[in-house]
């Protein structure tokens, strides 16, 4: 993606040109902030009039709380991008007459902001009409095709570079064909899904999303100072930072205790966001590592989501009003109920110490937490208060950011030639 201008300034001695589209950029980010903290407390009556609340079970006085407020951070977002579309293309008249315009990356734009709209339309149905699981599984692979479509036409890369230690059999790369895009459309899913079922507190959806977000935004920067791909990485900064400006206004009335909800609206916007840079940025390994809280919470979640074990269909923390203190919440079953696999993960689990079990006198109906990592949480830290959870685990998410960049940097060298 092409930029006119640019601005030179130094940093540790070393001149820097940054892009005028991305000062632009910048702004807008700034206009999306500001325009979510004036519009959303606004807003937030007209929600509770059409019925679009939810009670905050986790207060003493569970107050109605405006719920799928996602909505209004995806237009925001939406709007920011439409702002911004003229910016990095129209540079001058000459280039659009003489036939230079650069039209894949056009199409670029107009298909990632084209799957993040339909994200969040599925997303709003999902919060009023409350669509089933299974929608929620194959919806993002649908809006997830103008992206592959995209990526075949302007690219149709499919080759895998290998590690070191394979390269002996199969030689330093690897296609896959088809495969590739079929791991595309599961990266689609498992971001819009991922961020949902870590959730069930006060922030914690947005939270975990701006620090996913910010950590794209420095491995970005890093790139494009190390003169890597700066095209690519462009693109993901002028769909990252807007996203970053609006999601800060929404998170500023969605942290404890919560003014607003942000409803399933805002995890699909934000997984498909992420999946978009990570398609069309062509790293999405690398945002997959800015994921591993939510990878080891989908891995710990298995047995309840693909109902090896039973389980309810929320499974948030439990407050006690008297303590105003959580504890993890309960799912019951009889052992011999279990299919083979359900058996086989309950033993795995409850021999690796990462359920807490109590046997009825019959020797076969158990009650152990639910298998989140909220609710893990809470099983090594005892009962305690939501604000103190929050913390703890966006810490854990920032642990696993630097860790991330830890596995893509340092480490990455000893499995991959250095770039």
């Amino acid at each position: 993606m092409a930029s006119f201008h640019c601005f030179d300034f130094d940093v540790l001695g070393q001149t820097v040109s940054l892009p005028v589209p991305l000062l632009v950029n910048v702004v807008i980010s700034v206009g999306a902030y500001f325009a979510g903290v004036s519009l959303i407390p606004k807003m937030k009556p007209m929600f509770i009039n059409a019925n679009l609340y939810g009670i905050d079970m986790n207060k003493k006085a569970k107050p109605k709380i405006p719920e799928a407020f996602g909505v209004v951070t995806g237009c925001i977002f939406l709007v920011s991008l439409f702002l911004f579309i003229p910016v990095p293309f129209l540079r001058n008249f000459s280039t659009t007459i003489q036939g230079d315009f650069p039209h894949d990356k056009f199409v670029e734009f107009i298909a990632a902001m084209l799957s993040i709209c339909c994200m969040i339309l599925l997303g709003f149905a999902d919060d009023v009409l409350n669509l089933r699981w299974r929608d929620k599984l194959y919806l993002p692979t649908i809006a997830s095709l103008p992206l592959l479509m995209v990526y075949y036409t302007n690219f149709n890369s499919t080759t895998v570079i290998l590690p070191k230690l394979v390269r002996p059999l199969f030689g330093p790369s690897l296609d896959i064909g088809m495969l590739y895009y079929v791991f595309m459309g599961m990266l689609a899913v498992f971001c819009t899904n991922a961020i949902n079922i870590l959730a069930g507190i006060n922030g914690l959806e947005v939270c975990q999303s701006l620090i996913i977000a910010t950590s794209i935004v420095v491995f970005n920067v890093v790139e494009m100072l190390s003169g890597h791909h700066s095209d690519t990485h462009e693109f993901s900064l002028y769909i990252m930072l807007p996203y970053i400006g609006a999601t800060l206004a929404l998170w500023r009335f969605n942290r404890y205790p919560s003014e607003v909800f942000v409803g399933d609206t805002f995890n699909y916007l934000s997984g498909m966001t992420f999946a978009v840079v990570g398609i069309l940025g062509h790293f999405s390994k690398t945002v997959l590592l800015f994921f591993i809280p939510q990878v080891l919470n989908f891995l710990y979640s298995v047995p309840q989501l693909f109902r090896f074990i039973p389980c309810p269909r929320h499974r948030m923390p439990k407050h006690d009003p008297t303590t105003d203190l959580l504890h993890f919440s309960r799912t019951q079953f009889r052992v011999d109920e279990l299919n083979v696999i359900g058996r086989l993960c309950y033993h795995l689990l409850r021999q690796l110490r990462l359920i807490r079990c109590e046997m009825d006198a019959d020797g076969q109906t158990v009650t152990c937490n639910n298998f989140t990592i909220i609710n893990f949480c809470i099983l090594l830290t005892g009962p305690i208060r939501e604000d103190r959870l929050n913390r703890l685990l966006i810490a854990f998410q920032l642990t696993c950011a630097v860790f991330a960049f830890t596995i893509r940097y340092p480490l990455a060298h000893y499995f991959y030639d250095a770039n």
